[in-house]
């Protein structure tokens, strides 16, 4: 393992942007002072990456991640599994997904063996991955599934130095509700806290949002914050953990922006998507926080309108890179300390 982080740099679903912005960033070497970045994929995705992107890559074939490669050239594992000529461009494809699963299975070979530090990832479409076999409502889960993680884990979004969490995610909003309970609400709570700390932030504060308007309006509008939600963040202030509310979820967000708090819990997936992305759509980083492999890719998805345009921004996908950089030197900085 070398002295700097090693992350796998996957491509993601071949008929997305994901390639040409994986060979825009590559192309001038932005990331090589501070991180190894290794390609694992299919040359041919690359190369047509390369061509969307109007970018030329030395890419030099290796067998593993730790294998050196010549001054200015990039480490790719060639997997020779995706021809995307025969994959429909800008669209979802159950054999995309397919394939775009067994190409991140291969970078957790990797991470299992030590081989590479972390996994980056360009963006995937669910769907596909669910209809090309992975039968999980998301990457996260097939995450936990492969590393045989048993313990907590869920996705954060990460933009700038606001970490955001979820009590429920990938599922119907109706599903959701019935999910939010007390045990959910301090589950969420305290990975948000450990993961936080574990990113460097010594006190995390962590304001939590409501489920019904105005926070319920004293019980007009429901229950759930007087019955779930503020008893959970009691026993949580109590254990230790700085959070605070329901807040009302239509301005919590803005008190988190404005500095007051460093993370907002959010009780299903859009209450906390909509203003994140609306904030910063292109620096929106998400990490799949609860495991021993850090995971982090762009917040936006495959962009299939805009796939072969050369367009496609690549200011998350960099964020990512940097986020899961920042994660590993973390991480050995705390197993060196213990």
């Amino acid at each position: 393992m070398t002295s700097i982080p090693t992350i796998a740099l996957v491509p993601g679903d071949p008929t997305g942007i994901g390639p040409e912005q994986t060979a825009r960033i590559l192309a001038d070497g932005r990331f090589a002072k501070e991180v190894r970045l290794v390609i694992v994929g299919d040359r041919r995705v690359m190369d047509r990456g390369m061509r969307e992107a109007g970018v030329t890559l030395q890419l030099k074939a290796v067998a593993t991640p730790s294998e050196d490669v010549p001054d200015g050239a990039v480490p790719m594992v060639d997997l020779g599994n995706i021809d995307p000529n025969a994959l429909p461009q800008g669209r979802p494809d159950a054999e995309a997904g397919r394939l775009t699963g067994e190409t991140l299975s291969r970078a957790i070979d990797f991470a299992k063996a030590r081989e590479i530090d972390a996994v980056t990832f360009a963006p995937l479409n669910k769907r596909a991955l669910y209809d090309g076999g992975w039968k999980f409502p998301d990457e996260h889960k097939m995450f936990a599934h492969l590393l045989g993680h048993s313990g907590p884990f869920s996705e954060m979004n990460v933009l700038g130095d606001k970490w955001m969490t979820r009590v429920t995610s990938h599922v119907s909003l109706r599903e959701a509700i019935d999910q939010i309970n007390h045990e959910a609400i301090c589950r969420a709570l305290r990975l948000g806290d450990r993961t936080m700390r574990a990113a460097g932030i010594e006190s995390p504060r962590i304001a939590v949002a409501a489920l019904n308007p105005h926070a319920g309006e004293n019980g007009l509008f429901g229950r759930e914050e007087i019955d779930l939600i503020r008893p959970a963040v009691e026993q949580m202030a109590r254990e230790g953990i700085a959070c605070e509310g329901p807040f009302p979820s239509d301005t919590v967000y803005l008190k988190a922006f404005a500095g007051e708090y460093d993370s907002v819990l959010a009780m299903y997936h859009d209450q906390g998507q909509i203003a994140t992305k609306m904030h910063g759509f292109n620096r929106g980083v998400t990490v799949t926080a609860g495991l021993e492999t850090v995971f982090t890719t762009p917040a936006h998805g495959t962009a299939y309108d805009i796939v072969g345009k050369g367009v496609a921004d690549t200011g998350a996908y960099e964020a990512a890179i940097s986020l899961a950089t920042q994660l590993v030197r973390r991480q050995r900085a705390m197993r060196l300390a213990s």
